[in-house]
């Protein structure tokens, strides 16, 4: 997989992904998620790889076992670079969701979203109910997705350091909550710029409205890939 941001197209339609798109001159890691997919559909995802781009397939399976089992043999047919189901939904669910994905597809990356990087430790304690700290809960759910056979997880850069020590540098740590410095938070509330992101050992950061919502977003994205890569 590319080591380049991923960026998020939060768009609605297809026409405006690839008037998106068609500012670049080179091929991108891209990330597709529900807001775009159950729009659009399968189709754009084709028409997207065609154009040599990398895809995130970001749909969070969380479902009894056999049917995210069942969901991933689909999915793997559509030979995105990577998916995603929720940790919370537990080991045996993990495990069938690796099987049915290698039943299709065996060079897909599949990860487990630990906790989303807007949820809040108040929020941990309080409504989920989870009375481990942010860190400990996140790192939990690393193990518990490298013991059910996943290449890595979702996490915020400030969890990724403690991730690597717990599951090794290897093991991929895909960080949404990445802003360049002096811009807007929006909803994501456990958030680090991407040089910090980089040394604290995040393999991959996902980076949405500060390049999709930019007045130059071409110019944006290299600026913010010239401090993830350093």
């Amino acid at each position: 997989m590319k080591q380049t941001p991923i960026i998020a197209l939060d768009f609605a339609t297809k026409a405006e992904v690839m008037t998106f798109l068609a500012r670049f001159d080179t091929p991108l890691f891209v990330k597709i998620g529900m807001e775009l997919f159950y729009q659009t559909g399968p189709s754009l995802i084709e028409e997207i790889k065609t154009q040599g781009h990398d895809i995130f397939l970001d749909l969070k399976l969380h479902d009894i076992p056999n049917t995210v089992g069942k969901a991933m043999e689909g999915l793997g047919r559509l030979n995105v670079d990577l998916v995603n189901v929720h940790a919370a939904g537990g080991s045996e669910m993990m495990r069938r969701a690796v099987e049915g994905l290698r039943q299709t597809n065996p060079d897909t990356k599949i990860i487990a979203v630990t906790q989303l990087t807007s949820t809040t430790e108040e929020q941990l304690h309080q409504e989920q109910q989870i009375q481990m700290t942010m860190k400990e809960a996140v790192c939990h759910y690393a193990r518990l997705a490298q013991i059910s056979g996943l290449d890595g997880v979702v996490c915020s850069p400030l969890e990724a350091a403690e991730i690597t020590k717990k599951c090794g540098g290897s093991f991929l740590k895909v960080t949404p909550g990445v802003r360049p410095a002096h811009t807007a938070m929006n909803d994501q509330k456990r958030v680090t710029t991407p040089e910090e992101a980089r040394q604290l050992g995040a393999t991959h950061i996902v980076v949405g409205r500060p390049i999709t919502q930019s007045d130059d977003p071409v110019a944006s994205y290299h600026q913010i890939t010239e401090s993830w890569l350093g």
